[in-house]
């Protein structure tokens, strides 16, 4: 939008993935709380707003599938007031956008949001310092082994460079973004595809690109010790 890139990690809403949600809002500078305009707010949105309060991040909702008959966006902003997040336009400082998937009405002003409240907040990250992360998914790959799929929170990754995430670390052998294109280096909020790593590394796991290998090994190796210690 407007030559800005927003990257979007998309949290599940089953219970069982309230993990996952948890690191969502540590990980993100802005969360996007969906509703659905014909249900209103459910457990899992609660939780979602609670995970987001308590990472201390901006939050946005979007009231979606405004098109459906039953769409009732005056319930949705009531609920959001019980919750404390009385919507702008009833005087609050809750930004509320509602959107149609199906028609797309909405989504640019979503946008728009996402990067005015970026500015105003001033959420910036240094790209001259080394990169530094999360780990949200890995595999294994026939032909290529351990694959690790992270996103960038401040710095650069290389390829080339060393990374060390939870109790394992790569030489970072093959960067491609998440859409499978080849770079040489990626920055912030950069979702990104590493292949090199000793073994997989974990879902939540941080990671920070160190100097050389020797340095690699040792962290990951205390990583392991100090994990192998508490479980």
């Amino acid at each position: 939008k407007n030559d800005r890139v927003v990257t979007f990690l998309d949290t599940p809403g089953h219970e069982a993935f309230a993990a996952l949600r948890e690191h969502g809002a540590h990980l993100t500078d802005v969360a996007v709380v969906v509703v659905a305009a014909d249900d209103g707010i459910k457990p899992q949105t609660l939780e979602a707003i609670r995970f987001a309060r308590k990472a201390g991040v901006q939050i946005i909702v979007a009231i979606t599938k405004i098109d459906k008959e039953g769409a009732n966006l005056d319930r949705v902003r009531q609920e959001l007031a019980d919750q404390d997040m009385i919507p702008e336009e009833w005087g609050g400082s809750t930004v509320v956008v509602p959107v149609s998937s199906k028609t797309k009405e909405g989504v640019d002003k979503l946008l728009e949001m996402i990067l005015l409240v970026t500015d105003v907040e001033e959420l910036k990250a240094d790209v001259a310092v080394p990169g530094e992360g999360l780990v949200i998914e890995s595999h294994m790959e026939t032909g290529r082994g351990p694959i690790a799929v992270a996103l960038i929170e401040q710095g650069t990754v290389k390829q080339g460079d060393f990374i060390v995430a939870g109790g394992t670390y790569a030489k970072v052998k093959v960067l491609e973004t998440t859409a499978g294109k080849q770079v040489k280096s990626a920055g912030p909020s950069t979702p990104i595809i590493v292949v090199g790593f000793k073994s997989l590394p974990e879902f939540g796991d941080s990671f920070t690109v160190v100097k050389n290998e020797k340095e690699a090994r040792h962290i990951s190796a205390e990583t392991a010790r100090q994990k192998g210690d508490n479980s």
